[in-house]
């Protein structure tokens, strides 16, 4: 059950925010082999006063469009997220003409014991959604 926050400036289009959303949810599903309906993004658009970032960062050029998603989920490898960062950039760009050089991504981790929602069943013995057909071979061991 990933929780995605995206943020970013004020005066994007209802269409926009959806191909974002569905670019980074379809890099979800695809590497982390998360059910179809696992879906939570949420979206803050702030005044760019309140957006507040250098032009270079880290010695790249970002544009006024730069986009900052925060993604929440239980343990996964590094490999895993290396991969879903990759797939996530590349959907973007695809889906939503994002440059590259315009997205921030960051991974919450939490224990798997922290999530939970009404109707959702879990498999005791790895923990994850009952529905997810790829889960690591031993959850207690990934990091």
């Amino acid at each position: 059950m990933p929780l995605i926050t995206i943020t970013l400036r004020q005066g994007t289009t209802p269409e926009h925010r959806r191909l974002v959303s569905a670019a980074v949810h379809q890099a979800m599903v695809d590497v982390l082999k998360i059910p179809q309906d696992d879906q939570f993004h949420v979206f803050h658009e702030v005044a760019s006063d309140n957006f507040v970032i250098q032009p270079v960062v880290f010695g790249i050029r970002r544009g006024p469009h730069t986009l900052f998603i925060q993604l929440s989920f239980n343990q996964r490898p590094a490999e895993q997220k290396a991969e879903l960062f990759r797939s996530i950039v590349d959907n973007l760009r695809l889906y939503a003409d994002v440059p590259e050089d315009d997205v921030m991504l960051v991974a919450f981790e939490t224990a798997r014991e922290n999530w939970w929602a009404a109707g959702r069943v879990v498999n005791p013995a790895t923990g994850y959604d009952e529905r997810m057909t790829e889960v690591p071979a031993d959850p207690a061991e990934v990091g």
